[in-house]
């Protein structure tokens, strides 16, 4: 009964996780893909809510306590530290367990009333909640002028991920931060990274070609099999594409070591091999890291 009572309790704090993008105050500059326009500023990060975990509080839990909350795709919070980042001191620092929690995906389409450019909009969430980047650790660096250097290394640096755009297309792709690096001011950095195609050259087709195996063109077509208008269906390319994402301190415990803040990237979506043109995938969200000299 005492369990029953427990998963409740932790059940109802992962529903109301869903609004913690409210927690956050973030202002957002309009930003191109493949660079950063313009830097997100985060005005305020109040971790002491009732519906936020913090790291402690998150490994505490079991995994009868975790299974099926929706707790394992969120990121830690701060409750403790301050929002003067000059408390954080200049150094050489390991940045570990770094976590980046996406609250909104948006897509680049073509605009509802006719004339006008396009412009990102809402989608619907197709993926299961298994999205979150999580353990991953990087070098972290800051300057003594405030400048700051972010390099990422290794951990679960990409997800993939569907939304479904109003009019029910499905956008599929990976959801990255591979080899990240990024450059700024302790307020806020900001930099390129990869993404790595979405399938991989194994892969085949309806048709049943791939980009290592299976053949090489549609063979119901033989005699059109190098024509131009299936170049692209017919050459398949696994190459990696670049994003761009800026990240916001927020808050910072000298004590503990942890930061947190906001984060917004542009990427490329899945190209289907290289048959179809990317799409701009918009990703805004929470951060959450621990640094260690």
């Amino acid at each position: 009964m005492l369990a029953n009572k427990m998963r409740s309790a932790v059940g109802a704090k992962a529903a109301a996780r869903q609004s913690r993008s409210a927690v956050v105050v973030c202002k957002a500059q309009k930003m191109q893909f493949g660079q950063v326009a313009a830097a997100v500023a985060a005005s305020a990060l109040m971790a002491g809510s009732a519906n936020a975990l913090t790291y402690n509080q998150l490994q505490g839990l079991t995994y009868l306590q975790t299974k099926g909350s929706g707790i394992a795709n969120t990121c830690p919070v701060l409750e403790s530290g301050t929002t003067n980042l000059k408390d954080l001191k200049a150094g050489d620092y390991k940045l570990d367990k770094f976590c980046m929690e996406p609250t909104s995906f948006t897509v680049k389409a073509e605009s509802s009333f006719k004339g006008n450019e396009e412009e990102f909009v809402s989608t619907k969430l197709m993926t299961r909640l298994t999205y979150t980047l999580d353990a991953i650790n990087g070098d972290f660096k800051v300057g003594n002028n405030g400048e700051v250097e972010m390099k990422e290394i290794d951990g679960m640096d990409y997800a993939a991920v569907t939304v479904q755009l109003p009019g029910g297309e499905r956008v599929p792709f990976l959801f990255s931060i591979k080899q990240l690096d990024a450059k700024g001011t302790v307020d806020s950095f900001s930099g390129d990274f990869v993404v790595p195609s979405y399938r991989g050259s194994s892969f085949l087709d309806p048709k049943g070609r791939g980009g290592s195996t299976g053949y090489d063109n549609a063979v119901a077509l033989p005699g059109r099999s190098d024509a131009e208008e299936f170049m692209k269906e017919n050459i398949k390319t696994t190459k990696a594409l670049k994003g761009s994402a800026v990240f916001a301190v927020a808050k910072v415990d000298p004590v503990t070591g942890e930061i947190a803040g906001v984060f917004e990237s542009i990427q490329p979506s899945d190209t289907d091999l290289g048959a179809k043109t990317p799409k701009d995938i918009k990703i805004t969200g929470l951060w959450y890291g621990q640094l260690t000299q």
